[in-house]
C-alpha cells in the first residue's frame, strides 16, 4: 500500500537500510520529512533499536500510532555480520577513535579463533562501551567519554544465541552473531580480543535481521519516496 493509501489512524512501519555514517535519528528525520511532504502535516516517528553511525543495515522505523509498538520490535532477536580487526586497541572499540595500543597476533591460530567464541555463547556478562548512548548520572555516556571523563559502566547479563567467525587474513576475521537486545557488538569485539590474548576492535558492522525481518527486504534512502509502507 502506498503512502497515499495509508490509514492514518493506524500508522505503519518501514524496513530501512541505514547508510554508513548516518545516525538512527538521521533516518527518523528523513522518514518524518517524507511523510510530511506526502500528507502535509507532522507525524510522530521513532526507530526500534539504535544503530551506531559507523554501522549500517536494518533499522525498523515506526510512525503514527505504530510508534506504540516499538518495544515489540526492540525485543526481537538481532543478527549482525561484520569484521573484527585483531591486534589494535581503540577506546571506542570501533573506528571512531584511533588505535592507542597494539598487541601481538602471531600466536593466534585458526583453532584459537574458533575456541574463543565458545565462552561468548549463551548467558554472558558484558560491560557496555563508554562510547554509547547509555545515560550515566543523567548524561549520555559517549558525551562524557569524548570529553575524556572516566566513566564506570555497569555490567549487564545478556544472551548470545550464536557466534561464528572465519579468518580473512592475519589480522581480520569475519563474524556472524545472533543475540538479544542490549548486546553491544563493539564490546564483544573487545572481549573477543582479550580472549585471544591480544586485542580487537569492530572494523565493520551490518545488521542483517531483526526477528523475521531481513535486510534484503529493506528500502534504501534513494528509493524512499517511492517505497510502500507496511502495516
Amino acid at each position: 500500500m502506498d503512502f497515499k493509501e495509508m490509514d492514518l489512524s493506524i500508522g505503519g512501519y518501514l524496513l530501512f537500510d541505514k547508510p554508513y555514517n548516518w545516525t538512527s535519528f538521521d533516518v527518523v528525520a528523513r522518514v518524518r520529512w517524507v511523510l510530511r511532504k506526502k500528507y502535509g502535516h507532522k507525524f510522530k516517528v521513532g526507530h526500534a533499536g539504535t544503530l551506531d553511525p559507523l554501522a549500517s543495515g536494518l533499522l525498523i522505523i515506526c510512525w503514527g500510532p505504530y510508534t506504540k509498538r516499538i518495544d515489540e520490535f526492540q525485543d526481537l532477536k538481532k543478527e549482525y555480520e561484520g569484521v573484527f580487526a585483531l591486534g589494535g586497541f581503540r577506546p571506542s572499540y570501533d573506528r571512531e577513535t584511533d588505535v592507542t595500543e597494539t598487541f601481538p597476533t602471531e600466536h593466534i591460530t585458526d583453532e584459537m579463533l574458533q575456541e574463543a567464541t565458545k565462552q561468548f555463547i549463551g548467558e554472558i556478562i558484558q560491560i557496555p562501551p563508554a562510547h554509547s548512548a547509555i545515560r550515566v548520572k543523567g548524561k549520555r555516556a559517549y558525551l562524557s567519554a569524548r570529553q575524556g571523563e572516566e566513566i564506570k559502566m555497569l555490567p549487564r547479563l545478556l544472551n548470545i544465541e550464536s557466534f561464528d567467525v572465519k579468518r580473512i587474513d592475519d589480522t581480520h576475521v569475519s563474524f556472524k552473531v545472533v543475540c538479544e537486545k542490549g548486546t553491544y557488538i563493539r564490546a564483544l569485539a573487545r572481549d573477543y580480543g582479550t580472549a585471544l590474548s591480544s586485542a580487537a576492535y569492530l572494523d565493520s558492522l551490518v545488521r542483517t535481521r531483526i526477528g523475521h525481518f531481513e535486510l534484503k527486504n529493506a528500502i534504501k534512502n534513494e528509493d524512499l519516496t517511492e517505497q510502500k509502507f507496511l502495516v
